[in-house]
């Protein structure tokens, strides 16, 4: 099976099959997002989709960048208020709330970025989402999505990521927004052992996380 029916915050609450936090929070933003944000493609009000522990929120924040983090998980939003207030970080915010039919944002955020987000949605749940982002976006405001490609996971694995092509991807965005690019990315990731497992054979970051295959998407809405 892959995502669906996935009880996100027993993951965040560190209590399923993968020790630690998810493998995918690194502690900081992911490198291909980071990139984004050293180029100054991520400007204005920004929303963070997905938040999860808000690594990317704080980074941004910490730049003096005004970003509402959207999370599901009580555990992680938690965490990442905890987070902001120690760091003094008054521009980040964050919400609980269901990223497939959030409101209330109306035309507010100039950048949305989906830091491994997509490939955690059920499949019926995409179009929501893509809606819903869509409405909370300024005119000429750009979208960014980082999403592991498929091949990321073992397919004998049982639960996994919905993992996408570049068709498929493209397919899903284009409904609502006007694609830029899609081009080959990784995810970093701290991908424990596991029995019975295989580590996948990918190459690996000067840390030692694997760098797992990825799309990094770039959208706008039309101004």
């Amino acid at each position: 099976m892959t995502v669906e029916g996935m009880d996100w915050d027993s993951v965040y609450r560190e209590e399923g099959d993968i020790p630690g936090p998810p493998p995918w929070n690194i502690g900081e933003p992911q490198p291909e997002l980071a990139a984004l944000i050293e180029q100054g493609k991520i400007t204005g009000t920004v929303l963070d989709a997905g938040c999860g522990y808000a690594e990317l929120s704080l980074a941004l924040a910490e730049r003096g960048m005004t970003v509402v983090g959207i999370e599901l998980t009580p555990t992680a939003v938690a965490a990442a208020r905890k987070a902001a207030e120690e760091r003094g970080l008054s521009t980040a915010t964050f919400v609980q709330d269901d990223i497939t039919t959030f409101t209330g944002f109306d035309e507010k955020f100039d950048t949305i970025v989906d830091s491994t987000l997509f490939h955690s949605l059920p499949l019926e749940g995409r179009d929501g989402y893509l809606r819903s982002a869509l409405r909370a976006a300024a005119p000429g405001a750009r979208f960014y999505i980082l999403v592991f490609a498929k091949g990321a996971f073992p397919a004998e694995l049982e639960t996994k990521p919905n993992e996408v092509d570049e068709a498929e991807l493209r397919e899903a965005v284009g409904k609502h927004w006007t694609i830029d690019e899609i081009r080959p990315a990784a995810i970093h990731a701290n991908m424990p052992e596991m029995p019975g497992i295989p580590v996948p054979p990918f190459p690996r970051d000067e840390q030692g996380r694997i760098k797992m295959p990825a799309f990094l998407l770039s959208a706008h809405k039309p101004a």
